[in-house]
């Protein structure tokens, strides 16, 4: 063979760099020719069907744009595909990938993409580095099943990764994966703001605190409630779920976990082996897993990293929704509920979790605006997102004759919490809700807007009332 004969052959496996032999290679110019599916998270692209490798044309845009991180919170993302984690992309052990990669004109950075599924320099970072206004083409080939990460290599690294630029890759077995009824695609990832955890307005990315790993927000697919509300995923009873999950970082590993579920099978680092029955898997960052279970009754089935204040203070938490048949023989729910207080039970304190200083609502529309984020941070996790509650637990805020009927009781609960039986649309509930530490501004927006959500129809509740009822108390 002569020279350019070798350099061509060394060409087929990475563009430009040496990888790996393979006996099963055919010449990219015969192969059938493909454009790849994308898919923005929760989605992804359908299941490959072919037997055979294609050469797969996959297109992707860099851009930088303005979008919601939390609730009133704004951050300037850097993201592949115009979102955070960028598509998900699907291809067959053995494909020829021709990668074109352009970075929108409005962008001010060079960006690159390195694939974990890339052999070669740089994961394809070496070929891909791109101006703004510029396309930039490389090809490999997919010697790798796996499910990897792939993500912005351009320095400063870790700031590219940390405003939101990585997502999944999929390289499916030649004998393709076992079919099942619902595959979803999470990533969890961390970001460093210069305000704190809810704080109002754009805020900028913070260098010291990623160098610290201090993250202000550890989310799910790039953003606190990007699986929560209208959308969460939805599955049935019966189904095989199956769930594409990626550590995106750039600092944090994450610990995933279903509440209410166990997986049947894990994909340990997105690899081809599985272990089973398995409760939290630990994905690092830069890392992937494929977990797999099977649902046999209906929930609400709760995403989180089991570092737990993550979820439930930063915004690592999700909703895997189930509907269908209920089987008491799997789960009962609570057969008895009875009172039992020997030593006496204390109502307990609780941090205000929301932002540090309460914003001033001048209309009514600002106050249910300011006091559905107050609920989301503080009530939600007991009486629900729909203010139904739970059953034999805590009592509905929707609809709830208890609730409006008398607001001084109200504002006192919210101040002071309470403790012992009371009686709810002619039901009772015995529990206790604890003191929430909220500003008085914090208080009367959170009460307007339950007085006003989910069927009830009522007054705004004043500052003013709340520092009266404040003061009173306090004689």
């Amino acid at each position: 063979m002569n020279v350019v004969g070798i350099f061509l052959m060394l060409g087929t496996i990475y563009s430009g760099a040496f990888a790996k032999d393979n006996s099963n290679w055919s010449d990219p110019s015969k192969l059938p020719v493909e454009k790849a599916i994308l898919t923005k998270a929760p989605n992804v692209p359908p299941p490959i069907t072919r037997k055979n490798s294609a050469k797969v044309i996959v297109e992707m845009e860099v851009k930088e744009y303005t979008a919601r991180l939390a609730d009133g919170v704004d951050y300037t993302f850097w993201g592949f595909g115009g979102s955070v984690p960028g598509p998900m992309i699907r291809i067959r052990e053995g494909d020829y990938v021709e990668f074109h990669l352009s970075n929108h004109p409005s962008s001010k950075m060079p960006h690159n993409i390195d694939l974990h599924a890339v052999t070669g320099q740089g994961g394809g970072a070496e070929g891909s580095l791109t101006s703004p206004g510029k396309t930039s083409v490389f090809n490999f080939k997919a010697l790798n099943s796996g499910l990897y990460i792939y993500h912005c290599a351009t320095a400063p690294v870790g700031m590219h990764i940390a405003n939101g630029m990585y997502g999944l890759i999929l390289v499916e077995p030649k004998s393709g994966l076992p079919k099942v009824d619902k595959e979803f695609y999470v990533v969890q990832s961390d970001f460093y703001t210069l305000g704190k955890n809810g704080e109002k307005g754009l805020q900028p990315f913070d260098m010291e605190k990623a160098i610290k790993e201090q993250p202000d927000y550890i989310v799910f697919n790039g953003s606190v409630g990007a699986l929560l509300g209208d959308n969460v995923m939805k599955a049935d009873v019966g189904d095989n779920v199956r769930i594409f999950f990626g550590a995106g970082g750039p600092n944090i590993s994450a610990n995933f976990h279903v509440i209410g579920e166990i997986f049947d099978k894990v994909y340990q680092e997105g690899g081809s082996t599985f272990i089973k029955n398995v409760q939290t898997t630990v994905v690092p960052p830069g890392g992937s897993t494929i977990v797999e279970f099977k649902i046999d009754i209906p929930a609400n089935y709760i995403l989180v990293d089991h570092a737990i204040f993550r979820a439930f203070h930063k915004g690592a938490l999700g909703i895997l929704k189930v509907e269908g048949k209920k089987n008491s023989n799997i789960y009962s729910g609570k057969t008895y509920d009875g009172v039992y207080q020997p030593e006496g039970p204390t109502i307990q304190k609780m941090p205000n979790v929301t932002a540090a200083v309460a914003p001033k609502a001048n209309t009514m529309e600002e106050q249910m605006k300011f006091g559905k984020e107050v609920y989301e941070n503080n009530c939600s996790a007991c009486h629900q997102n729909d203010g139904k509650g739970l059953k034999g637990a805590f009592p509905p805020l929707a609809k709830s004759d208890y609730l409006m009927n008398d607001k001084v009781r109200s504002i006192k609960i919210v101040l002071h919490g309470f403790q012992g039986p009371i009686v709810v649309n002619g039901e009772t509930y015995d529990s206790v809700m604890p003191s929430l530490d909220l500003k008085n501004e914090d208080i009367a927006n959170v009460l307007t807007y339950v007085r006003n959500s989910w069927g009830n129809k009522g007054d705004a509740v004043k500052e003013e009332e709340v520092s009266k009822v404040r003061k009173s108390d306090t004689k």
